[in-house]
């Protein structure tokens, strides 16, 4: 799959859409996702090049945003990065200027038109686009729509939690310039413990990434998909559940909500959707003695 590239598919009733903010090799195999024997990549040469780089030794990821149409409302699940965003000691996505409200319109996307954003947890790349600026001011760049965001994650990352304990820098800028925002214009809506958007998606909650992680389920006509966030960050994840990456937060937890929702997803041939995989996005799996096989992939 190119870059800036819309891919289409359905479930039941509910339409989904992928809109591609970035994508590219990143960070090393090994720095990604730290615990996974180097052998797994090796004996699933398949995952070169959407998830390794042909002849390198990075993870290809991408930063996407998916919308679902869902009972005549359009819901955004997570925003990426953003534009014109301080973010220290990230070059990929500091002050970055790319093309993510195009991308929307050529979707069908109107800003005006979005009922619903969830954030699946409070990330710099989950985020950013739940605002935009206007005269040196970041205000909600979707006016009419209603923000779904994790209490846990909130709490920690906010001004409560002192904006993550303040052990990164980023993380208070990323909620005053992202989250702080969407408080003010009234349209921020926290939950907990679950919360039902219509009668085909919910949220529920998936914590260790970050203490609000969440999933958001899909059911209709019989058919099922699981948005992961990143529970999921690259497909050795899903062979090897166990191995949390880099960016999880409480490691051990994060491998107890990912054997979890993989094993439901298992059962009930539920697609997973998770926020960052390059190449076909989606892939069903299905149950192995030790984890769970790479079934079919979407598309």
């Amino acid at each position: 799959m190119a870059d800036d590239q819309v891919q289409r598919f359905v479930i039941g009733d509910v339409e989904v859409l992928r809109v591609v903010e970035w994508q590219g090799p990143h960070v090393p195999v090994g720095t990604l996702v730290p615990d996974c024997p180097p052998g797994v990549w090796s004996e699933h040469e398949e995952l070169v090049p959407d998830h390794r780089e042909a002849g390198g030794d990075r993870a290809v990821l991408a930063v996407q945003t998916w919308v679902v149409r869902s009972g005549g409302r359009t819901v955004l699940v997570d925003t990426g990065v953003g534009n014109g965003r301080e973010r220290p000691g990230n070059p990929l996505f500091r002050m970055r200027q790319g093309r993510f409200p195009e991308l929307l319109a050529e979707a069908g996307v109107r800003p005006q038109d979005v009922d619903v954003v969830v954030n699946t947890h409070v990330h710099g790349d989950h985020v950013g686009w739940n605002t935009h600026a206007v005269d040196d001011a970041w205000v909600p760049t979707f006016p009419h729509a209603q923000y779904l965001l994790p209490a846990a994650d909130d709490a920690h990352f906010g001004p409560r939690g002192g904006y993550a304990g303040g052990v990164r820098e980023v993380d208070r800028l990323v909620y005053e310039d992202s989250v702080a925002p969407v408080h003010r214009a009234g349209q921020a809506v926290l939950w907990e413990d679950g919360h039902r958007i219509d009668e085909h998606l919910v949220l529920e909650p998936a914590p260790g990434h970050t203490p609000g992680s969440s999933v958001l389920r899909v059911e209709s006509r019989g058919e099922r998909a699981v948005f992961v966030g990143d529970l999921v960050h690259s497909p050795v994840q899903i062979l090897r559940p166990e191995c949390s990456s880099c960016f999880c937060l409480d490691p051990r937890q994060a491998a107890a909500s990912r054997r979890r929702v993989l094993e439901r997803a298992a059962e009930q041939r539920e697609l997973v959707v998770p926020a960052h995989f390059s190449g076909a996005g989606a892939v069903e799996v299905r149950k192995a003695r030790d984890g769970f096989t790479l079934h079919r992939w979407a598309g």
